[in-house]
């Protein structure tokens, strides 16, 4: 909260908190406690705090949220409790969501940059839509589709699944079958599904604006690593008038970290089971 609140826009931001329900009787007390420090949040144009009355979990709060401020508002910054936001976030988001208003091709404002090597252009398309930290057009948050299933059958149908897997380095369409089966509750991946199935695209800063620090194995669903550690961006990226397409450059560097990326968890697995069989052995 605190890197939100000192965000040079924050005293004209409207802030709506959604605060999710006990998941069990243990969570009360600690439910409780955080919406006491939510009802005292201040520094921002106003504060509405929505209090649900029972657990809707990740997936059902964020895509009931966003739809809801969509509705009545037209458009939605999002940011996740795990999330720390560059001081200049919200003028980023809030200067693409005015550029991109009307321009159906673009569908989301990405916020979080993977730490490449590579330089990247001051903004950039990308057609894999960002879930740290981000922004949306109700006129595209229409899209979002809920049945994973069907977005399975049209990803095949269209044999667009190794582009969802961008290219192979990363692989979406089974995290995507994995909620199907009910093994996770993903509503990013069911958005990422449903952008490309539209054939929207994203517009990302060249720098960072967001880092997720619930990989420090405090995040209930991100595990414990600091591959996604990213500085954040001490200025506001310049929207320049760029072609509003795919960048190459962008994509390419991307593919290069999720290949880094799924080498090291390969290794990390092969490294466990080195683990465990000598363990055995040593019984």
């Amino acid at each position: 909260m605190k890197s939100l609140q000192e965000n040079t826009l924050a005293s004209e931001t409207d802030l709506f908190i959604f605060c999710d329900g006990a998941k069990s009787p243990d969570d009360v007390d600690a439910v409780t406690e955080v919406r006491s420090f939510c009802r005292r949040v201040s520094g921002f144009r106003s504060v509405t705090v929505i209090e649900r009355d029972h657990n809707l979990g990740l997936s059902a709060s964020i895509v009931d949220g966003v739809s809801q401020l969509c509705n009545e508002y037209g458009f939605v910054a999002v940011v996740e409790d795990d999330v720390i936001v560059s001081r200049h976030f919200l003028s980023w988001v809030n200067a693409a969501l005015k550029k991109y208003e009307h321009d159906t091709r673009v569908f989301s404002v990405g916020c979080y940059v993977f730490p490449t090597d590579r330089k990247l252009e001051n903004s950039f398309f990308l057609s894999l839509p960002d879930c740290w930290g981000w922004a949306v057009w109700g006129r595209s948050w229409k899209f979002y589709q809920a049945d994973g299933a069907s977005l399975l059958r049209e990803l095949k149908a269209r044999n667009l699944q190794r582009k969802f897997d961008f290219d192979g380095a990363f692989p979406y369409t089974d995290m995507l079958k994995k909620q199907i089966e009910g093994k996770n509750d993903s509503w990013a991946i069911r958005w990422s599904a449903s952008v490309l199935l539209a054939g929207g695209l994203t517009v990302y800063p060249g720098k960072s604006m967001t880092q997720n620090i619930g990989f420090d194995g405090t995040g209930t669903h991100c595990g414990e690593n600091d591959i996604y550690d990213q500085s954040l961006s001490e200025t506001c990226p310049d929207l320049q008038d760029i072609p509003v397409v795919e960048s190459d450059e962008a994509r390419e560097a991307w593919r290069d970290f999720l290949l880094k990326l799924k080498r090291e968890n390969i290794r990390d697995k092969v490294l466990s089971r080195v683990v465990r069989k000598i363990k055995r052995l040593l019984k």
